[in-house]
């Protein structure tokens, strides 16, 4: 092909795509309002799921479940479930629990200080809590970790956990009292951070606190705070098949519609679950509908999201592990069950790595898939987590950034038309040519590729010479 015919395609492909092609081209993945783009997987068939999904309403029926709370007995009671005080006995009927489900809503958007921030929360959506471009706060881990300085409390760290709380996860603030830590919590969340709050529940006195924090913060009355949930929480159960009092969590937090709980028991197969998935997966959904059934009581269409942690535990020492195929099949299960049920639904990562090695990695990576290929509306812990949720690592946190950062592009849809296919480029090239200066790639090159956060492309020598600077250290810069 001579070169006139070359350039007045040229010049009619830029015609096309604008006189630079950058504008139609800029690189710009939505961190905030992610959709999952891959198909759910299974791990078991529609027809076993239907059976976890029976016996759960058969053990809810005929077995119960203890509620030591007498209030939230009295709610059951007044649903018409059988309540033995005495025993602290509930049992549900599958009608309650059917009722329930019904009333629960498919979607709701969480709203958080900034409208760019507000949570879609229902099936097909995804969100990740604790990374930096999260959409929304969270908490958990009692001491931090770095390259540099080991094993340390919270509040050794305190300058850079502040200025780093908009962007990534709180620990929990050890060095303050416990019965005025929700205040603290509740500043940095509310001070530093517009998206949508996590709220402690220790006791319905600190969840009003905290809500009324939230109405000061955000300029907000009664009315307008119960229009909207504008906060979120987590109910663990005790199990296997105990309600303790975290379930003040449930009522608290379903009273109005300004704030929404996930109902979310931790089941590990081989200790406070059956040693099978789908043993564990049952009991999990069991105490999952209680959860949810108590919510829908207090106040029938209140938003709640269904909840899944379930892994298993090392059966040598019997620490629990993460990150494990169990833990993915439990995860894939979960989300069969959630898709089930139709209701926007939370997963969780995490590892049980000491320190930000390469088990860490590869732990939270094959949790982050299972809860990305099981279709998780919101998957918890999904960066920096360490020891099972003991400790957080600073390292941990940009690396897993990495990964959460790559699901974002993973999601963006990839285009497969003519300027795509790239035709012209092709036939620009000779054999034995390459494309670096085709006008196609010179288009392009700017936002083609993602630009990564930690990972160093260079080779060898180039490394070396530069340092010789491993993932950790430069995620210790970071």
């Amino acid at each position: 092909m001579d070169e006139n015919a070359r350039t007045a395609r040229r010049d009619r492909r830029r015609g096309r795509d604008g006189a630079s092609g950058h504008s139609a081209m800029e690189r710009s993945p939505d961190y905030r309002q992610l959709r999952n783009s891959f198909m759910p997987q299974r791990v078991v068939s529609d027809d076993e799921i239907s059976s976890i999904h029976e016996t759960a309403f058969q053990v809810l029926e005929d077995l119960g479940i203890k509620v030591l709370l007498p209030e939230a007995r009295a709610y059951f009671a007044s649903a018409g479930a059988l309540v033995d005080d005495a025993t602290q006995m509930v049992r549900i009927g599958r009608d309650i629990v059917q009722s329930a489900l019904d009333s629960a809503p498919r979607r709701f958007v969480g709203k958080a200080g900034n409208l760019g921030r507000d949570l879609e929360f229902e099936l097909g959506s995804m969100m990740f809590r604790r990374q930096r471009r999260s959409q929304c706060n969270g908490s958990g881990p009692g001491e931090t970790r770095r390259v540099a300085g080991g094993l340390r409390r919270p509040d050794q760290d305190r300058p850079e956990l502040r200025r780093a709380a908009s962007a990534r996860p709180h620990v929990e603030a050890q060095d303050i009292d416990l019965r005025l830590r929700h205040y603290a919590v509740g500043k940095v969340q509310l001070t530093m951070s517009d998206k949508m709050p996590f709220v402690y529940a220790r006791g319905t006195g600190q969840v009003e606190e905290s809500f009324e924090m939230i109405k000061l913060a955000r300029g907000m009355d009664e009315a307008a705070f119960e229009a909207d949930p504008h906060c979120y929480t987590v109910i663990n159960t005790n199990s296997p098949g105990n309600s303790t009092f975290r379930w003040r969590r449930a009522l608290s937090t379903s009273r109005d519609t300004g704030r929404f709980p996930s109902v979310t028991p931790f089941c590990l197969a081989g200790a406070m679950a059956p040693i099978t998935v789908a043993g564990a997966l049952t009991l999990q959904h069991v105490e999952a509908l209680a959860g949810i059934t108590l919510a829908q009581i207090v106040r029938r269409g209140a938003p709640v999201v269904y909840g899944s942690f379930s892994s298993n535990v090392d059966m040598k020492s019997g620490a629990p592990a993460f990150g494990t195929p169990e833990h993915v099949k439990a995860t894939l299960g979960a989300g069969q069950l959630a898709r089930h049920l139709g209701l926007p639904w939370r997963s969780g990562a995490g590892s049980a790595s000491n320190v930000n090695d390469s088990q860490a990695a590869h732990e939270t990576q094959f949790a982050l898939w299972g809860s990305v290929l099981a279709g998780a509306t919101i998957c918890i812990h999904a960066a920096g987590w360490l020891e099972g949720g003991l400790s957080v690592s600073f390292e941990k946190i940009i690396t897993d950034l990495e990964a959460l950062q790559t699901f974002a592009e993973l999601f963006t849809p990839t285009s497969g038309g003519a300027a795509e296919i790239g035709y012209d480029a092709i036939a620009d090239v000779q054999p034995g040519g390459h494309f670096f200066s085709t006008p196609h790639t010179m288009e392009r090159y700017r936002t083609a590729f993602y630009p990564p956060l930690v990972a160093d492309l260079a080779n060898f020598g180039n490394w070396s010479e530069a340092g010789a600077k491993t993932a950790n250290q430069r995620a210790n810069a970071i």
